[in-house]
């Protein structure tokens, strides 16, 4: 990978994980960090740069997508699970 192409990749990876953990339910905010990870672990090994450009715009449009699901997520509010409720347990 160029690093003209590093340099758009490595913040749009940041913003993506950025936004994804500003989901207020813990099922949708794992979801979410998951399919960034993955998506960006699948393309990885990518040299062509026509095909990073175009893997940049759509993780851009992504990124939208992401901004407009996390302000309507906010609007509602959700129980915690059980896995965020756990109290933390201390060894003596």
């Amino acid at each position: 990978m160029s690093s003209q192409s590093t340099q758009a990749v490595v913040p749009l990876y940041r913003s993506l994980l950025r936004m994804s953990k500003n989901f207020g339910s813990y099922n949708f905010r794992e979801y979410a960090l998951r399919r960034v990870r993955d998506g960006f672990q699948a393309h990885r090994a990518e040299k062509d740069l026509a095909v990073i450009e175009q893997l940049v715009l759509d993780g851009k449009a992504q990124l939208e997508l992401l901004q407009r699901q996390t302000t309507i997520s906010k609007m509602y509010e959700f129980n915690k699970t059980v896995v965020e409720t756990q109290p933390s347990i201390k060894y003596a």
